[in-house]
């Protein structure tokens, strides 16, 4: 069981005690709260194995893993920010690596709640204040401009996720021509040399270009410095899951393939 500060509402056109439309499969279960003088708590299990950031760079989490994790998630954002069953959304503020929680089967839900913010669907697009604007370094640089944050500032954090998920790397990591992960990333997919900096284990797990292509620009997409330009997640959605179903297609079509390969092979050498 986690205990979790409430989360705020009031700031974008919102009356306190309405409630958070927070039941979702990728999402941890929020179980209670209390709103006291002093005191926000927001009461939510906590089954995980650990977080993403624990098995970020581990050759055991595979490429067709990853992808899952990066759709549940996916899913999970869509419906924080655009659920048909509430009049407003809720913009997360603290998307990383540590936040996203995987249980026994990979399977990806989202906790960290500490400083969301829900938003009236009448003022989406509304900049609504936020105090903690850096956290993890995994922030919109934006915010400091605009003074606030969008649902387009959960978009950023998640284009951060989905290259660390890629390289099997922290986003706060400084290499050595000292670059974050967000600059290193997108300075590579600009000069067409992303490939330099994938996780070592996971290059020859990328069985489909189509895919791998798909879902490096979304990420690159999600890293825009402009709010306007970057997508949202309706449309990251559908990206990501073709991506998905077009890696599985292909792995599909290799393993029947690597099999026969090994039995030809058993067949000549043994004689069988």
């Amino acid at each position: 069981m986690e205990l979790v500060p409430h989360i705020k509402d009031g700031s974008c056109g919102l009356e306190r005690g309405e409630d958070c439309c927070t039941e979702h499969t990728n999402l941890v279960s929020i179980i209670g709260f209390s709103d006291e003088k002093d005191e926000k708590i927001i009461i939510t299990t906590y089954d995980a194995t650990g977080s993403l950031r624990q098995y970020i760079n581990s050759p055991n989490l595979t490429w067709k893993q990853r992808l899952r994790i990066c759709v549940d998630l996916a899913h999970a954002l869509s419906y924080l920010h655009y659920d048909e069953g509430c009049d407003y959304g809720i913009i997360h503020c603290n998307i990383t690596s540590d936040t996203i929680l995987l249980d026994e089967n990979w399977e990806a839900k989202l906790s960290g709640f500490e400083i969301s913010i829900k938003q009236s669907v009448n003022y989406k697009d509304q900049v609504c204040p936020c105090e903690h604007t850096d956290t993890m370094g995994c922030v919109d640089p934006a915010i400091e401009k605009m003074g606030g944050v969008t649902h387009k500032s959960d978009i950023y954090s998640f284009g951060l996720v989905l290259f660390e998920t890629l390289c099997g790397r922290k986003a706060l990591i400084q290499n050595e021509a000292d670059m974050s992960l967000a600059q290193l990333a997108k300075y590579h997919y600009e000069k067409g040399t992303l490939p330099d900096i994938i996780h070592p284990h996971l290059l020859n797990q990328i069985l489909s270009l189509q895919s791998f292509l798909i879902y490096s620009h979304v990420a690159y997409s999600c890293l825009s410095d402009d709010r306007a330009h970057r997508p949202d997640m309706h449309h990251i959605v559908a990206k990501l899951e073709k991506a998905l179903e077009l890696q599985l297609r292909r792995e599909n079509i290799v393993r029947p393939f690597f099999y026969f390969i090994i039995y030809f092979l058993a067949f000549i050498v043994l004689g069988w």
